[in-house]
């Protein structure tokens, strides 16, 4: 079992659900996405943009080289679409997928007919430009530094108490680190920029493996509701609302997170998980 995280946080943030999904027999993971947590900053490049493709690919590595079989994934925000992007693009590596939730602006826009050359290159240039004008060498160790942290993540949870010295380590350390502000602005472009057969709207529709998509009932962040949009594009989806919590469930109530995942493996994947190893 491999867990991801989502935007702005890092492997850490499964602190309360790795040990426990070891104990249930899980050999468990969590990986630092390239531009989060202790991995890589990089800058914006054209022909190798940071948005959730190289992440999957990341993480298909990871699986290949580390996990060296086929890996559950579960994924919080930007985790899960990462976590789908990889069952899509690499289905032999995944055996199921886990997200909660499963956010992308796809899910909310009609289908558009593709655009002409010149506009694509115009969309482009604009994009780049207006990422570029951010002060992001400015705005991302002001937050990290600021109550305007806790803001966010207060902003991130029903409960606020696990909002802990522990979680603001967590999510402050990479940013306080020289390269983030580069790193942001080049996941910025690269999300504003993927084509649409890399947003979650056109991936659902070709996935094949199981999936069950968990979702806060309170979520600020990502409205629960649009969690209805899912089933338009992968109609056989499990998707259960978790009661009064927000947009991270799996560390505002891990004893219950845990037990709905373990829960839903055994059902769809009977005894195909490994037993007896240790988390990393």
């Amino acid at each position: 079992m491999v867990l991801i995280h989502g935007f702005g946080a890092a492997s850490g943030h499964w602190r309360h659900n790795a040990a426990s999904l070891a104990e249930a027999g899980w050999c468990v993971y969590a990986i630092d996405l390239v531009g989060f947590g202790a991995s890589s900053q990089p800058g914006h490049q054209r022909h190798r943009p940071l948005d959730n493709r190289l992440w999957a690919r990341q993480l298909q590595a990871f699986i290949e080289q580390v996990v060296q079989g086929p890996a559950v994934l579960v994924g919080n925000s930007l985790g899960s679409l990462v976590a789908v992007t990889c069952a899509v693009f690499f289905p032999g590596w995944v055996a199921a997928v886990v997200a909660a939730p499963l956010p992308d602006p796809s899910l909310l826009m009609p289908v558009r007919r593709r655009r002409g050359p010149w506009r694509r290159g115009l969309k482009r240039r604009v994009v780049v430009v207006l990422c570029r004008l951010l002060p992001l060498e400015l705005l991302v160790p002001l937050i990290a530094r600021t109550p305007l942290l806790d803001l966010g993540l207060r902003s991130a949870y029903s409960d606020q108490s696990p909002v802990d010295a522990e979680l603001r380590r967590v999510v402050a350390r990479p940013a306080q680190r020289p390269r983030a502000a580069r790193a942001l602005r080049a996941m910025s472009i690269g999300m504003a920029l993927r084509p649409r057969a890399a947003t979650a709207a056109e991936l659902l529709q070709r996935m094949n493996q199981p999936l069950l998509v968990l979702w806060g009932s309170d979520d600020r962040l990502v409205p629960p509701q649009i969690s209805e949009r899912l089933r338009d594009h992968k109609v056989d989806l499990e998707l259960q609302l978790l009661p009064d919590l927000g947009h991270c469930p799996h560390d505002e109530r891990p004893e219950l997170f845990n037990r709905h995942v373990t829960g839903w493996l055994a059902r769809n994947l009977g005894n195909g998980q490994p037993h007896e190893q240790p988390w990393a």
